[in-house]
């Protein structure tokens, strides 16, 4: 294949890696509407017709988005990418990350093409290698998103739990303690509890709320909380104080954890340097030299990248092991 098709074909990946990825963005949702009454009313709230704010205009969704949407629906992993959409509050349909994902592939795979330009098979490898990265990285950044988002969440528990033990001794009731917390507390707790409150006055019950905050937020403490207040409301009993034990049993496993964090911060640190220099360093020979770094793509040698490959990964999981310590 000559040079110039190979340009051809570059110019038709950016092009296509261009127009998913406005796809893709320019849907998503707008965080000024009220997003607990238009954010999966037909998951959590079993509500069939979308509900927006008189102000706002209903969202415009592309066609191609509507398209994925439907051949992806009622499948485990379009369930398991909704629910983490809504762990990392993305506002998007699944159908629309499923086509940032792919716009993502593709940008990717023309950097790949880019830097094995000289060599057609180095080129071809290159490209599907870096295309399977670039489909990747969108889920291990909302990955990230929904752990950052988690841990912020947990964060702030011990604090929420007791103002909403002062408000249940004040007289308040549970879903005035927590329309309490929902205006009073930070980010991203009172979204979550503005959802229950908002999920509550749809109708469904306040125990069925709790279990799909759980489902939104899986979080040990906050099951803790929730398991709680589904015996009080069973059995009776004082809230506020089982809350206020809650409340000290978490702040005190977020110190512990906390600790441990910045105890084990320089093994992690670690093994992120670790497993990025190899590729950070071959990428800039290959870029300085790629006559050179293409020895290493024939055989038998093409056995040394991927067994270092295999046993990076290898070495990367057993550090992250060492250094997961529960609490």
């Amino acid at each position: 294949m000559t040079i110039p098709v190979l340009i051809i074909i570059l110019g038709i990946l950016v092009i296509g890696a261009a127009l998913l990825v406005v796809f893709g963005v320019q849907t998503t949702r707008s965080r000024a509407a009220t997003p607990e009454m238009e954010n999966r009313l037909e998951r959590y709230g079993h509500v069939t017709d979308t509900i927006v704010a008189p102000s706002e205009e209903p969202r415009a969704r592309t066609v191609m988005a509507n398209r994925v949407e439907e051949a992806v629906g009622g499948r485990s992993s379009s369930d398991a990418i909704r629910d983490n959409l809504a762990r990392a509050d993305l506002r998007m349909t699944v159908g629309e990350w499923i086509l940032v994902r792919l716009g993502s592939a593709a940008g990717f795979s023309v950097v790949g093409l880019l830097m094995g330009r000289f060599n057609l098979a180095v080129a071809i490898v290159l490209g599907l290698v870096t295309a399977g990265v670039g489909w990747m990285a969108p889920h291990f950044y909302l990955k990230f998103r929904a752990s950052k988002r988690q841990g912020a969440f947990n964060n702030q528990l011990g604090d929420t739990i007791s103002l909403m033990a002062n408000s249940l001794r004040a007289g308040y009731s549970l879903l005035q303690t927590m329309d309490l917390v929902s205006k009073e507390s930070p980010a991203p707790i009172s979204e979550e509890f503005r959802r229950v409150v908002r999920e509550v006055g749809l109708g469904i019950s306040p125990n069925q709320a709790l279990q799909n905050l759980y489902r939104r937020v899986p979080s040990e403490d906050l099951d803790l909380l929730i398991t709680a207040i589904l015996i009080q409301t069973e059995v009776g009993g004082n809230l506020g104080e089982i809350l206020d034990v809650i409340g000290e049993t978490i702040r005190e496993r977020v110190r512990i954890k906390g600790e441990i964090r910045t105890l084990t911060a320089q093994q992690s640190i670690s093994a992120y340097v670790l497993c990025a220099l190899p590729l950070v360093l071959g990428a800039g020979l290959f870029l300085m030299n790629p006559s050179y770094m293409n020895q290493m793509f024939v055989w038998p040698f093409v056995c040394m990248p991927v067994g270092a490959g295999i046993l990076m990964v290898v070495g990367y999981l057993i550090m992250r092991k060492i250094v997961d310590i529960k609490v």
